[in-house]
């Protein structure tokens, strides 16, 4: 009897790389001329949101842009984060919270386990907790479904871990 393999869909984002994201926005801010003396700042709360803070909102859009230039780089992305809308904060300066969606919420992760079903392919998804656990006898069918779920956009970057074969 053929053993089964599997393999785990996640989606969560390194808080090491957003910290060193934010240490290189916040540089290129503080260097930047047009921003200067715009008493910009970028803060990570908690590991669960970015405080963007800045004195009007022309500027904190380009420190937002900044940031998400970062981001990028280091290979944070951006469908991770949830902008809050922007609020008006003392001294007529503004602010806006950006959340970091960490793990699969049950829309998406509803969306993934339907979409392996309506493949056809001889599969097998459930979700625990903020992953879905997909399993099959088969490695190439896991590699197939791999491919097909890169291939769609649910709203949140995904990864694959744990990829087993017993």
């Amino acid at each position: 009897m053929a053993a089964d393999n599997s393999f785990d869909v996640v989606s969560k984002v390194e808080i090491q790389e957003v910290k060193n994201a934010i240490d290189q926005a916040t540089k290129e801010v503080n260097a930047r001329f047009d921003l200067k003396n715009s008493k910009s700042t970028i803060v990570l709360e908690k590991e669960e949101a970015i405080q963007l803070a800045s004195q009007d909102e022309y500027t904190l859009n380009a420190v937002t842009e900044i940031l998400g230039q970062k981001l990028v780089k280091r290979g944070v992305s951006l469908k991770n984060l949830e902008y809050e809308k922007i609020e008006p904060a003392s001294n007529s300066s503004v602010r806006q919270k950006i959340k970091l969606k960490q793990g699969i919420s049950s829309e998406p992760a509803k969306k993934i386990v339907a979409m392996i079903k309506d493949s056809k392919m001889k599969a097998q998804a459930s979700i625990q907790g903020d992953t879905v656990r997909v399993t099959s006898k088969d490695r190439d069918t896991l590699q197939q479904i791999m491919g097909l779920l890169r291939g769609k956009d649910l709203g949140v970057e995904l990864q694959f871990t744990n990829f087993r074969s017993n």
